[in-house]
């Protein structure tokens, strides 16, 4: 764990080891420390909330909110999910945690990161996270990991993905809470904020930091057909009538949610955080070119989810704090990101601040101060190993350098449809220059690996997927269910780290375990570090076993299931156990 900093209104002692918080739950300064409630969405762009101007969407309550909120204007996230959250969480690039991908092993936060719920927890909160994790499922790696008392979420990037149940499809699903799978009933959204309505009634009378990150509206686009409708009759083509449609879910959720913070009393000393992870991923254009009349909503900005430009990464963020005048409608329009959550956080609610932060504080904002110029960098990556350049953007109060060589002036071009680079050369060249700088400051985290902790007390067996794998060639990747359901051709690695040394077994499947069908293979094969073993299977065979010596320390392990016509692939699901 790194070191930490002192937060301006918290004094942290450690004598021998112990440490010891002074101040408690009351400063001079202001009001009790907050509850703190913090609610991100999954693809939902900053086009899709009516208040945001779009004159179809139905979010009554995100629209009250936005009424009631400090909102940041200019406020930017990575352009796509596992990127954000780790930047979220712990204040610093995602890439510097080892996260600039949702597959492939590069989807893992890095365990020794610092993150939010290990801040509020260390500082008396209790701390809760429902919904969507994506930051690895596997210890040391899973929220119950890293500072979350309570967990409950789905596996991977989204449900149909990877390691979730195979079967899942947003009713009835089983999920896991704290390690174990766990049988729900309901749509998947009213899953969520019914744990965390639960979650909220039994902390009520502590400090409690609750993470809600719905998986909607991500795909696939289930959602119940009374809120897909409303939107066919307007126009919307059919993916975009779903995906709109669990954008009103998520609206009526939250008024549950608010509502039972009323009736508790909890509403004044909650500090109330919405935000989204990415631009919108179907609610900015048809570019599925579905039949329909509606063309999508993106408050002018170019482009969505995945990309370079304001549309993929600009996402609506709000703040209500009625006890300390946090409340109102009003607007701060000064460029902030992701990184500066925690930090603010850490201010306002009295917690130890890590060291080695990218992001600061935007307390001297939300006290009506200004800010003074600075310079804050995306890219998307989504390869292995990232490429310089790729998919980036540079970005000041009025500038974004996009890609190295594209220039706007986003005051003047909101819709970045003018590349005035020509004109400004200096600029184009101060900005390439901080980059240089960025770049170099992220380089150092590229060449290890977030590997998986096999043989834990915490964790036995673990089951590993191929979500995870990691790939030299992309096409190789598989990480959803209906690429297993077809049998597709790729293999890969996974990095893991042996935890104690011992006796482990691994049994290779083709299918996951609660579904027991045949390998469909002809040999199965693995390689644990340089250690190799091979087998031939029978056609009804259902599992390969396989047993290793193992020394604790980092390794691979990769396996190879022969099929009959000659061609080889991974076995999607294998299952590590320390003897």
């Amino acid at each position: 764990m790194r070191n930490y900093t002192i937060g301006t209104r918290f004094t942290i002692l450690v004598i021998w080891g112990i440490t010891i918080a002074l101040g408690g739950c009351q400063t001079s300064e202001g009001p009790q420390r907050p509850n703190v409630i913090l609610v991100i969405t999954d693809d939902q762009g900053y086009g899709d909330i009516g208040a945001h101007g779009n004159p179809a969407i139905r979010t009554p309550v995100l629209d009250r909110l936005h009424g009631e909120s400090v909102r940041l204007t200019d406020f930017h996230v990575d352009p796509t999910c596992s990127p954000t959250r780790s930047a979220l969480l712990t204040g610093r690039y995602s890439t510097r945690t080892g996260v600039w991908h949702t597959i492939m092993g590069r989807s893992l936060m890095a365990p020794e990161e610092v993150t939010l719920a290990e801040l509020f927890a260390e500082a008396g909160y209790r701390t809760g996270m429902v919904g969507k994790w994506h930051l690895g499922d596997n210890y040391p790696l899973r929220p119950q990991d890293q500072g979350f008392e309570e967990a409950f979420y789905h596996p991977a990037g989204g449900v149909g993905q990877g390691p979730d149940y195979f079967g899942n499809d947003y009713f009835d699903d089983p999920y896991v809470r704290n390690g174990v799978l766990e049988e729900t009933e309901g749509y998947v959204t009213d899953v969520w904020f019914d744990d965390a309505l639960r979650f909220v009634e039994e902390h009520q009378d502590e400090p409690f930091f609750l993470y809600l990150a719905t998986n909607a509206p991500h795909g696939p686009y289930f959602v119940e057909e009374e809120y897909a409708a409303h939107y066919r009759e307007l126009g919307f083509p059919d993916v975009m009538a779903r995906f709109s449609g669990m954008v009103t879910n998520i609206d009526d959720n939250m008024g549950r949610l608010l509502a039972r913070l009323d009736s508790l009393e909890l509403s004044e000393n909650t500090l109330f955080i919405f935000m989204t992870d990415n631009g919108s991923a179907e609610g900015w254009a048809n570019w599925r070119g579905q039949e329909g009349t509606w063309e999508g909503f993106n408050v002018g900005m170019r482009q969505g989810k995945g990309s370079e430009y304001d549309g993929g990464h600009r996402v609506p963020f709000f703040l209500r704090w009625p006890a300390a005048g946090y409340v109102g409608s009003r607007e701060v329009d000064a460029l902030t990101a992701h990184i500066d959550v925690l930090p603010t956080l850490a201010e306002l609610c009295d917690l130890p601040v890590p060291a080695d932060l990218d992001g600061v504080s935007l307390v001297p904002l939300l006290d009506g101060e200004e800010q003074a110029e600075r310079t804050l960098f995306v890219h998307s990556q989504r390869v292995p190993y990232p490429i310089k350049w790729r998919k980036s953007a540079v970005m000041t109060e009025r500038w974004r350098l996009v890609n190295q060589n594209e220039l706007y002036d986003i005051q003047e071009d909101p819709g970045q449809e003018n590349d005035v680079a020509e004109q400004f050369p200096e600029v184009v060249d101060e900005l390439r220059a901080a980059y240089e700088q960025w770049w170099d400051h992220l380089t150092p985290s590229f060449d290890g690996y977030v590997r998986i902790g096999l043989g834990a007390d915490a964790e036995n067996p673990v089951a590993l997927n191929p979500h995870d794998w990691h790939v030299v060639d992309q096409s190789q990747s598989v990480w959803n269910h209906r690429q297993v359901e077809n049998g597709k051709m790729g293999n890969g690695y996974w990095a893991v780290e042996v935890v104690e040394s011992g006796r482990y077994t691994f049994e290779l499947r083709r299918w996951p375990r609660h579904m027991d069908q045949p390998l469909e293979s002809t040999e199965a094969r693995i390689k644990v570090g340089d250690q190799e073993a091979r087998m031939a299977v029978t056609e009804d065979q259902t599992a390969a076993m396989f047993s290793f010596d193992l020394a604790a320390g980092p390794t691979t392990v990769q396996t190879w299931l022969a099929q009959p016509d000659g061609q080889e692939r991974g076995a999607y699901f294998v299952y590590a156990e320390r003897e």
